[in-house]
């Protein structure tokens, strides 16, 4: 998976855990901000589609898994069909710094 630089462009989701029938979603490449991390992702609307972050930590790396499914305020909702280049922000414990990062696939 490859860094790439923070783009502000990037449509921000927010983690949801409540997201309901969660999948696994494609990580195309990560950020650095700082001492912290955000995924770069294709979605749906932010209306319609939702994201949760699983993240393992040792002090040596960082994985990230990203489920993406309906908030569940949108279940049941008429949605339009649009792909959206989203970004969402990785709750870490321990500042980033120069550990790798890589994804659940």
């Amino acid at each position: 998976m490859p860094e790439v630089p923070l783009d502000p462009t990037r449509t921000v989701f927010v983690d949801n855990p409540a997201i309901v029938d969660p999948h696994q979603t494609r990580i195309e490449s990560f950020s650095r901000d700082g001492d912290g991390l955000f995924v770069n992702f294709t979605a749906g609307t932010p209306d319609c589609f939702g994201v949760h972050l699983i993240t393992r930590e040792t002090p040596d790396t960082v994985t990230i898994e990203l489920r993406g499914g309906t908030p569940p305020e949108s279940v049941g909702r008429m949605c339009i069909a649009l792909a959206v280049a989203g970004t969402a922000e990785v709750a870490l414990q321990a500042p980033l710094g120069a550990r790798p990062v890589s994804a659940v696939q």
